[in-house]
């Protein structure tokens, strides 16, 4: 009885505590120069004429004339000075800001990477302690840092994206905005100088502002944002009939390329049906850890450290049967959907000579569970 009334108090104060929750705003761009942080800017100037209190907490201009000349008027919360490896660096002032608790604050570069040393290692971390202290926030970011997209953006533009943010970010925002332009607008604005000074305008054109890769990047951050607000209707309004929530299950191996695939593809779709995801991995004899070579345990490793940042639970097997261990779990965890990495072989192949994918196969089409294959 008293487990029972405990239980009710931490309920109740977890609804208490989730209805002070500063409410969170996210620009998001296809890249660089395209005006997020000019846009948010802008709506600060509309928030101060409302007499909201609203203050920065970081920008990053980049010299851009047009958006430097919008910080005029506008409160701004001095960074903190720290020395990095000799060097005297700014960043930005958490401490500060809860503080001064402004009613709304807007902090620039969601994807960055604090100083090391700092209380948390990224900003978006930074901002989370922001919005549970009960302060709104304005922020921007480029769907090229979003950590799911990652390997498809650097196939796209050629240039591997260090600094990340795993996809929950985007689910906890309340509010998303495209700042949407044109592939022509873009390059536009670049030969006017409006994103980088005249010095680095020919190499832009011949790097990353190509048309081709420019469309490529707008359309995935016209989808992303289309899924958020499918997301947002299928959550806010109740559905007439019932149906079958999905669950998907990530099923890897030692294949460190195909893993990270399988790994990042399920949590984009987990991410589009705001469903839990598991990934699975079945460690055989083979692959015991005394018998298994080290880089491969590293690998596996970090592969199990990505999909518990992108918020899968990671769940690890030994048996000799793997067909039998997906099959199982899938069903103890309610499975609608197992995805897997594509076979080396082609497909007629797999099926006649890999008796461990057939019997999956078999086994799966007596069920409801669907079965996926990313290539």
């Amino acid at each position: 009885m008293e487990d029972n009334k405990e239980q009710s108090v931490r309920q109740f104060l977890d609804l208490v505590k989730k209805s002070r929750r500063g409410k969170f705003k996210i620009y998001i761009g296809m890249s660089a120069g395209v005006g997020k942080t000019y846009r948010m800017l802008q709506e600060a100037h509309a928030l101060l004429k409302s007499g909201i209190d609203i203050q920065i907490g970081y920008i990053e201009t980049h010299n851009r004339e047009e958006t430097h000349a919008l910080l005029a008027g506008i409160p701004l919360i001095p960074r903190r000075k720290l020395f990095y490896k000799g060097k005297e660096m700014e960043e930005m002032d958490v401490q500060a800001i809860l503080s001064r608790n402004p009613e709304v604050v807007i902090v620039d570069e969601l994807a960055h990477s604090n100083i090391e040393g700092s209380k948390n290692t990224k900003r978006w971390q930074d901002v989370m302690d922001i919005l549970e202290s009960g302060i709104s926030v304005i922020s921007a970011v480029n769907i090229q840092h979003l950590e799911s997209m990652n390997e498809e953006i650097e196939k796209i533009t050629g240039i591997p994206i260090t600094e990340r943010i795993p996809d929950r970010v985007l689910d906890i925002a309340d509010e998303i905005v495209n700042i949407d332009l044109t592939a022509d607008e873009l390059i536009d604005r670049l030969k006017s100088g409006k994103i980088y000074d005249k010095t680095k305008i020919e190499r832009a054109l011949g790097n990353f502002f190509q048309s081709e890769r420019i469309l490529q990047l707008r359309e995935l951050a016209l989808r992303e944002v289309a899924h958020h607000v499918e997301r947002k209707i299928s959550v806010e309004i109740p559905k007439q009939i019932k149906l079958r929530p999905e669950r998907f299950m990530a099923c890897i191996s030692t294949n460190n390329i195909t893993a990270k695939i399988v790994i990042r593809k399920t949590a984009r779709l987990a991410s589009y049906y705001r469903s839990p995801w598991i990934v699975l991995y079945v460690q055989n004899n083979s692959e015991s850890s005394d018998r298994i070579k080290l880089d491969l345990q590293r690998h596996l490793i970090n592969n199990f450290k990505l999909a518990t940042e992108l918020g899968a639970e990671v769940i690890k097997v030994k048996s000799d049967d793997v067909t039998k261990t997906i099959i199982r779990i899938a069903q103890e965890k309610e499975i609608t959907t197992i995805c897997i990495g594509k076979p080396h072989l082609n497909l007629f192949q797999v099926i006649m000579r890999t008796a461990v994918f057939n019997e999956l196969l078999r086994n799966i089409s007596s069920t409801e569970t669907d079965l996926v294959i990313l290539s």
